[in-house]
């Protein structure tokens, strides 16, 4: 009987220390958290700081966060100077054994200023358009910069981590062969969008966005503005505005009301951390837009 219990003492011991084990990734956003959590399996909990809800330009910076963070392993970033919030939650973590990694490592960044970037531009970002997780090819870029993160952190789940790296990206591409038929199938794919946030997901599929309901990025929209948007409607023949949940609906509203437009809400990140939530936001997007074409 002794025996028996003290094995049962050692399982219980190894069980806990393996949950202990894992490595603790925190992330500004959920779709870097949900590839993390799909390449680290069983060895990593990650947990993202913004939500799909949330303007990911502008994060409140909370002590919880830091609180978070402080007992993480790893911190991915966005980059591009989107997410410069999370840098005053890194530090107020006071964390010195955690690895920040810049996620936007090795993308090919679209709309990067050529010239003098002034306050007269509106929110622009210097670097380039920060919103690169929307073309699923630069979410297997993503993929391997977090795999190699993880492999930094955790040498002993190296093997794991290049299988499952593997299986994220065979998993992508036959996704990505049926997203590219979806979005064959859609006529009219001139679309107008309230920020910014699709310009990836636009060259990735062959839309056009034709224009922003913002005039210039971060600047809500003037009477002037939306009336040189109803002209652009029909020259374009546009039928979806797409609007992020965080922005005021008043606009976008008003040109539903005065041509016949559709507005799809629809959140630039996936809903969830989970290893799934990333591809199937994918899905959801498609889902949404053919049931508008």
């Amino acid at each position: 009987m002794k025996r028996i219990l003290l094995i049962l003492s050692l399982s219980l011991l190894t069980i806990g220390h393996t949950a202990l084990a894992k490595i603790k990734v925190a992330a500004s956003l959920p779709d870097l958290a949900s590839i993390a959590s799909y390449i680290g399996g069983d060895r990593v909990e990650t947990f993202s700081i913004a939500r799909n809800t949330s303007d990911p330009h502008s994060v409140e910076v909370l002590p919880t966060y830091m609180v978070k963070v402080s007992r993480a392993d790893v911190y991915l970033k966005v980059g591009l100077a989107l997410d410069q919030w999370a840098d005053q939650i890194i530090d107020g973590a006071r964390n010195s054994a955690i690895r920040v990694v810049d996620c936007s490592s090795g993308i090919a960044v679209l709309e990067k200023p050529s010239g003098k970037v002034d306050a007269s531009m509106g929110d622009v970002h210097p670097d380039g358009n920060p919103h690169y997780w929307l073309d699923p090819n630069n979410g297997a870029i993503v993929a391997q910069t977090i795999s190699d993160a993880l492999t930094a952190a955790d040498p002993g789940g190296a093997t794991e981590y290049a299988a499952n790296l593997d299986k994220f990206k065979s998993d992508l591409a036959q996704r990505l062969t049926a997203w590219k038929a979806a979005a064959a199938a859609i006529p009219n794919r001139n679309i107008i969008t309230y920020h910014s946030s699709w310009p990836y997901f636009a060259h990735a599929f062959d839309f056009t966005i034709v224009a922003h309901i913002e005039p210039v990025p971060g600047i809500p929209p003037t009477g002037s503005h939306l009336a040189e948007l109803l002209n652009v409607i029909h020259e374009n023949n546009v039928k979806i505005v797409l609007q992020e949940p965080y922005f005021a609906e008043d606009a976008a509203n008003y040109l539903a009301r005065q041509t016949p437009v559709k507005v799809l809400k629809l959140p630039p990140s996936c809903g969830g951390t989970d290893a799934g939530s990333y591809l199937d936001h994918f899905q959801q997007i498609f889902d949404a837009l053919k049931a508008v074409s």
